[in-house]
């Protein structure tokens, strides 16, 4: 066994004075694993923690043009002429000089797949004006999405210490850039060519690459932020996105985004909760033409649980009465999903018809009706 032992130790070094990898455990600085239809949240560590993101401010940037698309601002065909706001551009671009004119396809396709800074140079201006402009816009964009720890300071997301998110933030972004399909064939080329096929833009997220179930979205690096990645799959309804933030090592956030994409789809599956009628029994009324009023979900959720798991926990918040008058779809109260000690979603109840408020007339009315038949 010494011999052995001392074998080994010798093995060891031989190795390592070779050169030959030896493989730690992969680490961040924060992760997130949430599923996309439903925003429940899988798994996280240090996901509120506030971290440079670098780079993946390009999804902002990128959720802002489809934004503009929806709207009819411009469309995937439109030409656009980059302004002096692409001279001097730092970091990755696809060549852009004042003046070159060029589709937001393209665009986008830079953007996205090429981590381009003169293309976003490009898109903001076009979108908001100007580049200081566009940028309060993102941040009001972040903030209607509920990201209240981030902050940006270019569509480009230069390292600066003023721009920052979290995790968590970031997979609320996430979400939002997936809802639009527009945007999935430049989250998900690996490998392409622009520009009269004079510019290669190759796509930092290899994933997009190995991955035949991937959705894409983002990966980049920079002194401040380190290694980033945000992730997604697709599997039977289901769409697992990881978020990765701070890595030091290149291929950690590969490995780690890996991780949990398989975890979510192996230990995780999407339900919709059914209410017995018992929990949405009349609610009372008083002053009104009726004395209670039926109630219906304002929607019905789809949430993410683990699998084997028992239906989600129903909690109802509702007052004793309501006062009339009452309007068909008014809000009465709340319906809130839980598993264990985790709260999955809050849906409204609302009222499902119109109760008006009595008057002296229907009451009178009433009362003849029931003295004289």
């Amino acid at each position: 066994m010494k011999r052995i032992a001392i074998f080994m130790s010798i093995l060891l070094l031989i190795c390592l004075l070779q050169g030959f990898p030896v493989h730690a455990q992969e680490q961040a600085a924060a992760t997130l694993l949430l599923e996309a239809r439903t925003e429940n949240i899988l798994a996280q560590e240090n996901a509120d923690a506030v971290l440079p993101v670098g780079s993946l401010a390009k999804l902002m940037t990128a959720y802002l043009a489809a934004q503009a698309m929806e709207n009819g601002d411009f469309t995937k065909e439109t030409v656009l002429t980059a302004g002096d706001a692409v001279t001097g551009t730092k970091g990755a671009v696809i060549w852009l000089e004042a003046g070159d004119t060029i589709t937001v396809d393209e665009l986008l396709m830079g953007l996205l797949a090429g981590n381009a800074n003169d293309a976003a140079s490009v898109l903001a201006v076009t979108i908001s004006g100007s580049i200081p402009a566009f940028v309060g816009d993102m941040n009001a964009a972040a903030f209607d999405l509920g990201m209240r720890s981030t902050h940006f300071t270019t569509p480009q997301g230069y390292d600066d210490p003023m721009a920052y998110s979290t995790a968590k933030d970031m997979g609320t972004l996430a979400c939002a850039v997936l809802k639009y399909e527009v945007l999935t064939p430049y989250l998900t080329t690996w490998r392409t060519f622009i520009r009269n096929e004079t510019v290669e833009v190759v796509n930092e997220n290899t994933l997009t690459r190995i991955m035949e179930d991937c959705r894409g979205l983002k990966a980049g690096h920079s002194d401040a932020a380190g290694h980033c990645l945000i992730a997604a799959c697709e599997r039977d309804g289901m769409i697992c996105v990881a978020v990765v933030l701070g890595c030091e090592d290149k291929d950690d956030r590969f490995a780690i985004a890996k991780r949990l994409l398989n975890s979510g789809f192996q230990n995780y599956k999407i339900t919709t909760p059914a209410l017995s009628e018992e929990f949405l029994m009349p609610l009372k009324i008083k002053g009104g033409t009726e004395s209670a009023v039926l109630l219906k979900l304002s929607s019905t959720p789809e949430l993410s649980v683990p699998a084997g798991a028992d239906d989600p926990e129903t909690v109802l918040v509702l007052p004793n009465y309501v006062q009339a008058p009452l309007s068909a779809g008014q809000q009465v109260g709340m319906v809130y999903f839980y598993h264990g000690d985790t709260l999955l979603c809050g849906t409204a109840l609302l009222a499902e018809q119109d109760v008006p408020e009595i008057s002296f007339s229907y009451a009178l009315k009433k009362v003849l009706r029931f003295l004289f038949t």
